[in-house]
């Protein structure tokens, strides 16, 4: 197995952070992964394990054959290379490999890598030095493949028109003849739609088509949010229609809602990026991985968006709590929280939780993100001194300052990262990062209370993760 996903040793060889055992388990693309990696996570199955200052690990793990498997982590990517035959990255080796390191430092010999494990880094920079090159052919290699990729486009956009103009005579005759009497045409309706909108080459509509099947059986009060959700899914559709008109931005931001794949693009921002949280959502026959970073000079909060097939999971990983000095190229559209990791440049010391804002403020952050994508769910932000409380129907985070609260989101009621809330509150301030939407406040990650010093300044502990 030979994997490997963005990222390059620190160029100035100074000192990388060690992970923790937390972060490290936060890397395993499931549960039989991270129970198999903890077992490997003693000196006893390893050889030869060394380290450098720039970033890499290395070791020889025993396995069921005569020839250990060969496993060098470059820990700036990350990025993982091993000789054992699984297809998960990163695999039980080196998740084993990293767990010795956060535990046993003496277990590691600094110095120069073995000589199977220096071909592999130095492979991996020499790949680095090559993107900045030309591509073969030149500008007059890349004419003919663009009036092509134009035309594709083109096509693409027109049958996606003729999509959203049959949605909306289906909204209208949906309306004309009474949304209460939509549940007696089951869900096959709904799905007929929305199998439509793929025809049309339009996945966002028929994404959204087929939630307004599932608001029919969401119980009391269904009407309202059917009347709610098949007005912005109108509005996406005239939004489409009439984009010619609209501002770039939000014009990107529709494009995106209906579907359309978008690139990076722009001006790339280097910075200090804290990552905040990362955690899986299916998404149909694939997994979504969505990594949260913060900025700690810019001041901003940027996504990392990535997919796996059906079974396996998502490439790109980052732990969380660490901090890495790296390059990200925003998308288009409303707000750009999502954005590419480009190149890094190496692993910082830990830092603390971003600045945070009262609850109060909250809402008003999501009502200013509206703006610019009127289909947003929910919009990221980081609360600090809340106290997470029971309520009469479910729990909410109080403002320890202020008569003020956020109810938290139902989907974080069932969630065990709730209970880990509670327990690392223990009633007293924490703040946390999450997402604020119409539905409430979901938490991703909270940062331990730390101690007072001298002049009563309080210190802030490690992340934790609660998805």
């Amino acid at each position: 197995m030979l994997l490997s996903h963005g990222g390059e040793p620190s160029p100035t060889g100074g000192p990388v952070a060690r992970w923790s055992v937390e972060q490290v388990l936060a890397l395993a693309p499931d549960d039989a992964s991270r129970k198999a990696g903890t077992r490997l996570g003693t000196a006893g199955p390893w050889t030869g394990t060394g380290r450098d200052a720039a970033g890499a690990v290395w070791g020889l793990c025993k396995g069921s054959g005569s020839t250990p498997y060969r496993t060098v982590v470059d820990t700036t990517g990350p990025a993982y290379s091993c000789s054992c035959p699984s297809r998960k990255f990163p695999c039980k080796h080196a998740l084993g490999l990293l767990l010795l390191r956060a535990s046993d430092d003496a277990a590691f010999r600094p110095g120069e890598p073995a000589d199977w494990a220096a071909a592999w880094i130095e492979g991996r920079r020499g790949r680095a030095a090559e993107k900045g090159g030309p591509a073969p052919g030149g500008d007059a290699a890349r004419g003919p493949a663009d009036a092509a990729a134009r035309k594709r486009a083109e096509r693409r956009a027109e049958r996606v028109t003729g999509g959203a103009q049959e949605l909306e005579q289906r909204l209208g005759d949906l309306l004309r003849g009474g949304l209460a009497a939509t549940d007696r045409s089951g869900y096959d309706l709904w799905e007929e739609t929305a199998a439509r909108m793929v025809d049309a080459q339009a996945p966002g509509l028929a994404s959204r088509v087929r939630e307004l099947g599932a608001i029919t059986g969401s119980g009391p009060g269904w009407p309202v949010r059917l009347l709610e959700e098949c007005g912005l899914l109108h509005l996406l559709d005239t939004a489409w229609l009439g984009r010619e008109r609209l501002p770039d931005p939000l014009a990107a931001t529709v494009r995106t809602r209906v579907g359309l794949p978008m690139s990076a693009e722009g001006a790339p921002v280097r910075d200090h990026w804290l990552v905040l949280a990362q955690y899986d959502t299916p998404d149909g026959k694939i997994v979504a991985r969505r990594i949260w970073l913060y900025g700690q000079e810019s001041g901003r909060t940027a996504l990392l968006l990535s997919f796996g097939a059906a079974g396996r999971a998502p490439a790109q990983a980052l732990p969380v709590g660490a901090t890495i000095d790296a390059e990200l190229t925003p998308y288009p559209g409303g707000g750009q929280l999502r954005a590419e990791l480009g190149e890094q440049f190496g692993a910082m010391p830990p830092a603390g939780p971003p600045p945070g804002i009262a609850a109060a403020a909250a809402p008003a952050v999501y009502g200013d993100a509206l703006r610019q994508d009127p289909w947003l769910d929910a919009w990221p932000v980081t609360l600090r001194d809340v106290i997470p409380v029971p309520a009469e129907n479910g729990w909410q985070v109080a403002d320890a300052h202020a008569d003020s609260a956020l109810p938290i989101a139902p989907a974080a009621l069932s969630r065990p990262g709730l209970w880990k809330l509670v327990a690392l509150s223990g009633g007293g301030p924490v703040t946390v990062f999450g997402e604020i939407g119409h539905r409430g406040f979901d938490p991703f990650a909270a940062w331990e209370p730390g101690e007072t010093e001298e002049g009563g300044r309080t210190t802030v502990g490690p992340v934790v993760q609660l998805v």
